[in-house]
């Protein structure tokens, strides 16, 4: 009789399929979005401190993809996949564009699929982009590397084995958040190394009577196995914010359309994990202001669409008053939709707008034009020129040659 199937080995099984032109496509707007976190970031605090380190610009990449908190994001996993994948997938030893593009699409499979697995009581008090980042970014390399089924169990028991990340970093002013990133690209690349000279990994080490599931959660949900790439699953961010803020912006939006205005009180309603993570009328820093909901509705009250800028110090002075005219609170039917939808109601002057979903999800998806547009807008952020953008978009959605990619990293974060 043959052993049964641990989740691990199913979901390796469901990784060796073939991937199709269509998802490479996919996958192609989701690196061009990366490249422009990338490059929004160049400047940033973290690049600064970064660069005397002399570490390879690819790794520096690595810490800059979610800085400014517009980084791809899968709804029901709540986690961000490209951060950890796109360095992973563009390694100097992986092949050629095909090879790369093929190696993310499993990449984002395998951390989607753990990551929805995961339960609230683990949300609570672990960073899943951590937690389920290791098992995306070594089921990247081992696509890469070309691991068989039976190696990419091992790399995934491997680096599964040594998952984590703890939420306390959202509580001070530190970049934990970025080395997270960081971490799981150099825990799976280690652990896929390993496998490839025999050292096997735990095969039940997600649902084994001491694995990640017995530490971390208390009703794992069941792993899907569906039959398209679930990178078609994930949300595009069109806004620098948190992005359980996002759905708030975007119903303030509309009722600023539809009003003219948004004077006097605002209130917000809107699922429990919003207000967990982004009830903060008084922020001090850009970090902070990127994770309050009052923020980031006193931004859309007096200038509408927030833009990079209006995170920024000066900003958070100068909205002061508007926030505190923002008051937030749960709403159990928002709620009740979570985390398939992320809805918001926002109400002003006796009207009212309520979205189930947010612009940039797959029901109310961001067109390749504003996709293009957003690479376009961070990379004048992080100062780069009309030509070198230009570039950008050309090799992330045309190129062949990785290589191009590299090179033109390491020109940026020079």
């Amino acid at each position: 009789m043959s052993k049964p199937l641990s989740l691990t080995e199913q979901l390796a099984k469901h990784l060796m399929r073939k991937v199709d032109d269509a998802t490479r496509d996919r996958a192609r707007l989701h690196l061009l979005d990366w490249l422009g976190c990338v490059a929004g970031a160049r400047d940033s605090n973290i690049a600064v401190t970064l660069n005397p380190m002399q570490s390879s610009r690819l790794i520096q990449a690595m810490f800059l993809g979610n800085v400014l908190e517009m980084d791809d994001v899968h709804r029901s996993a709540v986690l961000h996949p490209g951060p950890v994948v796109w360095p992973s997938a563009l390694g100097e030893d992986i092949g050629d564009m095909d090879a790369v593009l093929n190696a993310a699409v499993v990449g984002y499979e395998a951390m989607i699929a753990v990551g929805a697995t995961l339960d609230a009581h683990h949300y609570a008090h672990y960073h899943p982009t951590a937690t389920a980042g290791v098992f995306g970014a070594a089921a990247t390399f081992a696509s890469g590397f070309g691991q068989s089924q039976k190696e990419t169990v091992a790399s995934l028991g491997l680096a599964g084995s040594v998952a984590g990340g703890l939420w306390q970093m959202r509580h001070e002013d530190v970049t934990t958040k970025q080395w997270h990133v960081a971490h799981a690209w150099g825990t799976a690349r280690s652990a896929v190394e390993y496998a490839e000279y025999g050292i096997t990994g735990p095969r039940f080490i997600l649902e084994g009577s001491q694995g990640l599931y017995a530490a971390t959660c208390k009703n794992p949900k069941p792993m899907e196995f569906p039959k398209r790439w679930r990178i078609h699953e994930v949300s595009f961010k069109p806004w620098g914010a948190c992005r359980h803020a996002h759905p708030a912006i975007d119903a303030a939006l509309e009722l600023h359309e539809l009003l003219g205005n948004l004077e006097g009180e605002i209130v917000v309603e809107t699922y429990a994990d919003a207000i967990a993570f982004c009830d903060n009328p008084n922020p001090k820093t850009p970090q902070q202001a990127k994770f309050s909901l009052q923020h980031t509705l006193a931004i859309v009250a007096t200038s509408g669409v927030p833009t990079l800028a209006d995170f920024e110090p000066a900003a958070i002075k100068r909205l002061s008053k508007t926030r505190a005219r923002v008051s937030v609170r749960e709403c159990k039917d928002i709620t009740a939709r979570y985390p398939q939808h992320y809805g918001a109601r926002v109400r002003c002057q006796r009207q009212a707008v309520e979205l189930i979903d947010t612009l940039g999800d797959p029901e109310r998806p961001m067109s390749e034009a504003q996709i293009i547009d957003k690479a376009r807008a961070l990379m004048s952020w992080g100062g780069l020129t009309e030509k070198q953008a230009n570039k950008a978009v050309k090799l992330a959605l045309e190129g062949d040659d990785p290589a191009a990619i590299h090179r033109m990293l390491g020109k940026w974060l020079a």
